[in-house]
């Protein structure tokens, strides 16, 4: 529309003006303008219309021919020099600069009436929080960052605040926002509701209760029944009383306790703590994790969730309906239980629920496979489901994203826009938090979650899952509600197998029952019948080979035997666990006349294998292992393992779920998480190569591959076999193996790099706060220890002050040099009784000097010795006062402090008593022995502790062993010569030498004090000592709570000097330009660093450094050496070189893993497959190049392409264009046929 440009208003003018209400386009004519304002309609709106679309035209114009960043300026070209005559483009500087706009800090508030709810008016805000940006804060009130980001987050996005961490100070706790205000419940109270017109009186009147006319005494008064009165009144008073005292209790809230603890928690939590403990006092030590109980059916669960956001065909389990429960309920849940019990109930009701809510779920696996598989039966069971690998973005938009838990790693700490929405974080095979190498991915997630995000963990059965729950519970701040079964859908039932040829083939034995019993009838009936079997020669003179390991002949008659046994008795499908690659291709190769599959599924096979492979192309689909693996499955077998092409392990999983695949051999991965059950399942062998040696396979190993027999609503019991090649296994090995614990979930937290940079980029998270936080360190309670902290302060100010004036001066260092004396003595001690010569010293007969509680340096004489090292005990006799023999008369007990070495001497009569001593009582041993017949003095006074015999006298051996002791104490009334632990032992060790010679400092410089002559000297000591406890007691606990206790903390502090020197962060801390580019690089970041910052790609072409990168993710051994160009040699020593370097460094600053080490994780076997592969080989000539397998190497290549993914983002971030266009050239050329084929699943 033109604008019309109108004269100004003139005399004879109406004063009217038009006025634009809001932006529907309405007017409305205003008689009375304002003098001298224009007349074009005025807003209501401050800023006027929203921009319309504009004209395109102007708009190319103003963008290609105007724009001075768009053409240059300075060209030569006599054309451009005419073409920018034409075009009068004005040089704008300015228009260079360029600055987001500030956000608006204020909005508009509407005002209504509040009876017709009509609008009244417009009122201008202020707006709280405008500057919070994703660059700048944690809070979830940020501005969301530009969509280009918002799925993955940037790496100069701060995370979001996780949950858990806000340890928050007192300023923030005080400080109230306006949505907040204290409650008072006794001053002020509205007493009439607004628009009522009478209230309530609040004013604390005493009930007066009405008088009953006739009540029980008034009846009994009549019948004059007198004696029960008093006690009646008695009674009534004491209800009366216990009334009054309970009504105050519930008066106001503050009595009740509630009031504190919500006080002390942050606003935005008070509501949640309040709805998630309701009615419960907070107690002294809360348990998060809450284990619920599943043996009791769950009665009224439709009458509590009516209308279930999911419905399943089937009955739920009560396990599943207590999780459903739970969800509906918005809390956290760790389910275990067996594969195939139905975990995955769980994950599809917070899938649902996460849609009805209008939220997002993320559900996370720990292996790529295992997401495509979950990502297409979610697919067809929701429909908005999306999926992120390394590789694969589909629909990330969707309410349910399935990912890898790494890349939901790199989401959290990237601040993705998607953490706003999520309701759930389900964590698939928990169990994985075991593994080495990635289990610290797992933990990191746990932490970094925000507080909105409920949890759902499921995993096989664990031992210690409330263990595990109740460290997610104390991070998190939330109850973990712990649900696990052991019940088995299908039960399963073990063998062992014994047969090899058709006259033998029935020789299956039951070794575990479906109950679970092990009947030991079983194993020894399979040993006879393996024992029948072998010559009578080998049985008179032993085997010639006793090995576990049989030809390929033997193994050929044991696998068809058992696979024509197990056809006949249609116990197929079979899956047959091999733990070897070889050993797998072998067997199946073996089965070549096997034939297990009728005609119409040979037909059905055929089918899906051509469309399958029909998106390959021709070349691909003649590869030697696609031929070979046509031919089996066309009989009904198949193998599954990593060398296997992924396209092709898809094939055999689609076709082995239709039931078509009879016989499956298949390594461990296979019983990871796929969810494929058969009818039966045999081990090959019960031992593997776990990476260092051979180890029979552990019980969560077994249970994890066993449960893979058994189909639920098909089988009655499940059917494992375990093969018997050479010999029975041992009975106990197999024992421990299907009825052991399956493994405990342990941390394998560790410090990354990339960890450290990522958390030292936001000021507000410290690594320190992670590994607090981490299961390592779950055993450490801080919150018991700092409330513990809080009562010692208080025991101390209660304590009363010392005095130390005058003669008491002394009396604290005297203190420290009694405990000093005490601890060296009992090192001292401790050295003696580990020594050979110490344990001859301490025989029997032996006089020592017995210190304890009840004997202040008495002599004694030992009469036994105990077997057990640890707790070693001594028997002794040892005389005491007359009357003190029970200990009851001990009054040094208290005086432990005095040094004294003056021998005990009875004032009265002498008794004796014989007592078990421990170490710590032995004060001295003395260079004198006595004969002594232990048997009789021991007897003799056991005997005198019966009622009958107490007032016999002592026997003979008794009175003379006291005689002498006597004797001895009456001669040395100073001290007795002891043994020297150096001289006279022989210890010679530095410790013990110094020790003693520390020893006899300090007890003569105990005869200096003196604060020892005082009269009130015990008193006053007692009270030093007990002060001093308490703090020696804080100072532990501060310990406990400080960082310093952390036991990853060391190798931290070498972790940050290796990034100092390497100038990732500087001094303070910071991170720098380097420490920022290895924040995008997911695994092997120092190296990748370094190479791009020493420019070692520059030189290289985009297939070369391909290739060169390919050493980041192979991690095999290869024979084959790899005929490479001379540039590639050139880069391969620069890797090796710059590794060598960082190997040595990280030596340097204290990490235990050797440079040979570092440099030996990076393997360069396949770079000549890589660089022909990017130089467009045919995949069939690439296989004929290396001895690795297609598989492997096709894996290899797609995560390459991962990394130089990384690589590209790191170029950009330093600038460097033209190694950034390199990277995407080289994963161009890598990207291409059989190694990029989409997954079948994901179609």
């Amino acid at each position: 529309m033109d604008r019309i440009d109108v004269p100004p208003a003139g005399p004879m003018d109406l004063p009217l003006s038009l006025l634009e209400m809001g932006c529907s386009g309405r007017f409305e004519l205003i008689t009375h303008p304002i003098p001298g304002q224009a007349l074009p309609p005025q807003s209501t709106l401050p800023h006027g219309l929203p921009p319309t679309s504009l004209n395109p035209e102007t708009e190319v114009e103003k963008r290609f021919l105007r724009d001075p960043a768009w053409l240059p300026i300075h060209d030569t070209d006599v054309a451009f020099q005419k073409f920018l005559k034409v075009t009068q483009r004005n040089v704008n500087v300015d228009s260079l600069l360029n600055c987001t706009a500030s956000p608006l800090h204020s909005g508009l508030s509407v005002v209504r009436d509040p009876t017709t709810g009509m609008l009244l008016d417009f009122t201008e805000v202020l707006m709280e929080n405008t500057g919070l940006s994703a660059k700048n804060s944690l809070s979830l009130q940020r501005q969301p960052g530009p969509p280009s980001e918002s799925l993955r987050g940037s790496n100069t996005n701060y995370p979001f605040l996780p949950g858990g961490m806000e340890e928050l100070t007192l300023d923030q706790i005080k400080k109230k926002s306006e949505l907040e205000e204290e409650i008072d419940f006794e001053n002020d109270l509205l007493k009439i509701p607004p628009g009522l017109k009478a209230g309530m009186d609040f004013t604390n009147k005493d009930a007066k209760v009405a008088k009953a006319e006739v009540n029980l005494m008034s009846l009994l008064e009549t019948l004059d029944i007198t004696d029960l009165q008093p006690e009646e009144e008695e009674k009534e008073e004491g209800k009366g009383k216990e009334e009054a005292s309970k009504i105050p209790r519930t008066n106001s809230l503050e009595d009740l306790g509630i009031k504190d603890a919500v006080s002390s928690s942050t606003p935005a939590e008070k509501g949640k703590e309040e709805k998630s403990k309701p009615g419960e006092k907070p107690e002294e030590n809360q348990k998060w994790a809450i284990p619920v109980d599943v043996t009791s059916p769950c009665e009224d669960f439709y009458k509590r969730i009516p209308n279930l956001a999911f419905k399943w065909p089937f009955e739920l389990d009560v396990f599943q309906k207590q999780a459903v429960l739970r969800l509906e309920a918005h809390d956290s849940v760790f389910v275990a239980a067996h594969t195939s019990a139905g975990k995955t109930v769980v994950a599809e009701y917070a899938i649902a629920l996460s849609q009805k809510h209008m939220t997002r779920t993320i559900y996370t696996s720990p292996i790529k496979a295992l997401s495509n598989q979950k990502f297409r039966d979610f697919k067809n069971t929701f429909g908005d489901v999306g999926l992120l690998t390394g590789d694969v973005q589909l629909s990330p938009e969707s309410s349910c994203l399935i990912m890898t838990t790494e890349i939901l790693r790199s989401m959290l700490y990237n601040g993705s826009e998607v953490i706003r929405d999520l309701e759930w974080v389900i964590f698939d095979e928990v169990h994985y938090i075991n593994d080495a190498e990635r289990g610290v991915v797992w933990e990191e997630v746990l932490i970094m979650l925000p507080d909105h995000v409920s949890i759902i963990l499921l995993s096989a059965t664990v031992p210690n899952a409330l263990e595990f729950s109740e460290w997610i519970g104390r991070i998190k701040k939330r109850h973990i509600y712990v649900i696990s079964t052991l019940k088995r859908p299908v039960p399963l039932e073990h063998y062992l197998y014994t047969g090899n040829s058709t006259k033998t083939q029935k020789e299956m034995f039951l070794l575990v029952d479906a109950a679970g019993n092990f009947l030991t009838k079983g194993y020894y009936a399979a040993v006879d019948a393996k024992k029948e079997r072998t010559s009578k020669h080998a049985q008179s003179f032993g085997t010639k080979n006793t090995s576990q390991n049989t030809s390929a002949s033997q193994d050929r008659a044991v696998w068809l035997t058992l696979l024509h046994f197990l056809s006949q008795r249609q116990q197929t499908p079979v899956v047959a666990f091999t733990f070897s690659r070889t050993r797998c291709d072998e067997n199946a190769r073996s089965l070549d006349y096997m034939d297990l599959t009728s005609s119409i599924e040979k037909a059905e096979i055929h089918s899906f294998f051509q469309k399958s492979l029909s998106r390959l192309r021709g070349g691909d689909r003649q590869l030697p292992q696609i031929l070979l693996m046509r031919d089996l499955l066309k009989r009904g077998v198949a193998i599954h393992h990593s060398g296997i092409l992924p396209i092709l392990k898809e094939v055999i999983e689609m076709l082995f779920s239709r039931g078509l695949v009879k016989v499956l051999f298949a390594t461990e991965t296979f019983a990871m998480g796929v969810n494929m059950p058969a009818r039966t399942v045999v081990f090959d062998s019960i031992r593997k190569h776990d990476g260092t040696g051979f180890r029979n396979l552990l019980p969560g190993e077994y249970i994890q591959m066993a449960g893979r027999a058994g189909r639920r609503g098909l089988d009655a019991t499940g059917t494992v076999m375990i093969l018997c090649k050479a010999g029975v296994h041992e009975m106990a090995d197999l024992h421990v193996m299907m009825l052991g614990k399956p493994t405990v979930l342990q941390s394998q937290f560790r410090l990354t790099y990339t960890m450290i940079l990522n958390l030292l980029r936001v000021e507000a998270l410290r690594v320190t706060d992670m590994m607090r936080r981490s299961f390592s360190e779950s055993h450490r309670d801080t919150q018991a220890h700092e409330k513990k902290i809080i009562q010692l302060k208080q025991t101390l100010s209660t304590l009363s002050p010392l005095d130390t004036e005058g003669q008491l001066s002394d009396m604290l260092p005297y203190y420290h040099t009694v405990t000093e004396l005490r601890v060296t003595t009992e090192a001292l001690q401790r050295a003696i009784l580990e020594s050979v010569n110490g344990l001859k010293a301490l025989s029997v007969g032996r006089v020592i000097v017995v210190n304890n509680k009840q004997h202040l340096n008495a002599l004694g004489v030992i009469l036994q010795v105990s077997n057990d090292s640890v707790n070693r005990t001594f028997t002794a006799l040892i005389i005491c006062e007359k009357g003190n023999e029970e200990g009851d008369g001990g009054g040094h007990a208290a005086l432990p402090h005095l040094y004294n070495t003056a021998l005990f001497v009875p004032e009265g009569p002498c008794s004796h008593t014989v007592q078990k001593l421990k170490l710590q009582d032995i004060m001295a041993i003395t260079v004198k022995t006595l004969k002594v017949i232990p048997d009789r003095i021991i007897d003799n006074y056991n005997k005198r502790q019966q009622p009958r015999f107490k007032l016999d006298p002592p026997g003979q051996a008794i009175s003379t062993a006291a005689q002498e002791l006597l004797r001895l104490a009456e001669a040395n009334p100073g001290s007795m010569a002891t043994l020297d632990p150096v001289n006279d032992l022989q210890l010679k060790s530095v410790d013990v030498v110094e020790g003693s010679m520390r020893l006899r400092v300090l007890q003569d410089s105990l005869r200096e004090f003196n604060c020892i002559h005082s009269p009130t000297f015990g008193e006053q000591f007692a009270r030093v000592q007990e002060r001093m406890s308490v703090e020696d007691e804080l100072d532990r606990l501060r310990f406990l709570v400080s960082d310093q206790s952390l036991s990853l903390l060391p190798e931290y502090h070498q972790r940050i000097k290796v990034l100092q020197s390497l100038q990732y962060v500087d001094s303070s801390g910071a991170v720098q330009l380097k420490g920022r580019v290895a924040c995008q690089i997911s695994s092997h970041e120092l190296l990748l660093t370094e190479l791009l910052f020493e420019n070692v790609l520059s030189p290289l072409a985009p297939e070369e450094s391909a290739a060169l990168l390919s050493c980041l993710v192979f991690t095999q051994n290869t024979q084959v050496e790899p005929h490479i160009t001379n540039t590639l040699q050139e880069g391969i020593d620069k890797v090796l070189s710059v590794a060598q370097r960082i190997g040595e460094l990280q030596r340097e600053c204290g990490i235990p893993q050797t440079a040979e080490e570092f440099v030996g994780q990076f393997k360069f076997g396949l770079t000549e497959v890589v660089y022909c592969w990017a130089r467009g080989m045919p995949f069939a000539e690439i296989a004929l190049l290396t001895d690795v397998q297609e598989g492997t190497v096709v894996r290899c290549i797609q995560r390459l392409d991962e990394v130089l993914k990384e690589v590209r983002q790191a170029a950009r971030i330093v600038g460097d264009s033209v190694l950034g266009s390199k990277m995407e050239k080289a994963s161009l050329s890598i990207r291409r046929d059989i190694v990029f084929t989409a997954s079948l699943y994901t179609h």
